[in-house]
């Protein structure tokens, strides 16, 4: 999304609030952006300890401290994507009177959101029936992701040395709970790797043994199955090169697979209140993806779900119906937004917005 801001307004200067404990503090500055961190830190902990003394303190103290923050830059427009860190970040654009846009990737919208949608000037959602929960001027520009342009299947193939006709799946836990997902390939692989060329993001704390499993195939099943502890760049070309994605249902992986027409097995993350599930059934509701419960997900659910590929017919009609929940202008429609509220513009109307947000930029 700050990259399509840019684009608008080279001048571009972003400043960045962030909260301790939070993954802020190495990705910000290393992407070249200013951080300054408020005292609030992740409520998320559900031990019994002193923090549930002191969250509540940093929660008030951030208010004024962020209030402090935005005084001095005197930002032309504040955007937050929700959480508990939107509460001082909100309370302070108000408090100054900088108009604000808050998005919200879920489609259950979160308690922080539904808290604080009414001080934001506008609101921003991924799923279009988000905006019947909340107040105030909403509307759907889907996920903002990273851009597929200019890649296509066969470079996207040759880049990862997979082969340019078999069926590639993907298996991709995100950043939640992948040993679900890593313990059900491992027990599949012999009877998987025969029906399929398999791209397996294991995380950091699964990959030895993946590398051990892998060393252990036949020479024949050796080649066909890559694990990887994570990709960066290279993501792009996975999900390009890939037939089926099997994993969970954050905002970010729904849109990128919809971007690209992607069918999906999706096993939502089962805590957090029920968010990926909600967020899954939006793309199982639309013929995009087949729902697995996480409790259910072992090696002859993978296996089951591997049918997909075989199924000719089927994988059409999902590949049809993923790009039809695609919104691949998601960053060029929030751009827009922001640089009307910048300028104390109206920004366009609801009709427009959605236009935007379903053409890749």
């Amino acid at each position: 999304m700050l990259r399509s801001l840019a684009r608008r307004h080279p001048d571009l200067e972003v400043h960045w609030l962030g909260g301790h404990r939070g993954l802020e503090e190495s990705v910000v500055p290393a992407a070249g952006y200013r951080l300054d961190l408020l005292w609030l830190r992740s409520l998320r902990s559900v031990d019994v300890s002193m923090n549930a003394v002191l969250d509540p303190l940093r929660l008030a103290g951030s208010i004024p401290q962020a209030i402090a923050h935005m005084a001095r830059w005197r930002p032309d427009v504040v955007y937050t994507t929700g959480g508990y860190l939107a509460i001082p970040t909100l309370g302070a654009s108000t408090a100054l009177r900088i108009p604000s846009l808050m998005w919200e990737g879920n489609r259950l919208a979160g308690r922080s959101v539904r808290a604080t949608a009414r001080l934001a000037s506008v609101l921003a959602v991924s799923f279009e029936g988000t905006c019947g929960d909340l107040p105030g001027q909403c509307y759907t520009t889907g996920t903002p992701i990273r851009s597929f342009a200019g890649i296509d299947r066969t470079s996207a193939r040759a880049r990862l040395a997979l082969p340019p006709d078999a069926p590639v799946l993907l298996v991709f836990g995100g950043s939640q709970a992948v040993r679900r997902l890593n313990e059900a390939v491992a027990e599949a692989l012999p009877r998987l790797l025969p029906r399929a060329v398999v791209v397996h993001l294991t995380g950091d704390s699964g990959y030895g043994e993946a590398l051990r499993r892998r060393e252990s195939l036949p020479g024949a099943l050796h080649e066909r199955y890559r694990p990887y502890p994570f990709l960066r760049d290279e993501m792009s070309d996975a999900l390009v090169a890939a037939d089926l994605l099997i994993g969970r249902a954050g905002s970010s992986t729904l849109a990128e697979a919809t971007a690209l027409g992607l069918p999906m097995v999706v096993v939502p993350y089962p805590y957090a209140a029920a968010h990926q599930e909600a967020n899954a059934r939006e793309l199982v509701e639309a013929g995009a993806a087949e729902l697995v419960g996480d409790d259910d997900f072992d090696a002859e659910a993978l296996l089951s779900a591997c049918d997909l590929l075989a199924d000719t017919p089927r994988m059409k009609a999902m590949r049809a119906a993923s790009r039809s929940q695609a919104r691949p202008g998601a960053a060029a429609a929030t751009a827009t937004m922001l640089s009307a509220l910048a300028e104390r513009r109206r920004p366009p109307d609801a009709v427009r917005i959605d236009q935007l947000s379903r053409v890749a930029e």
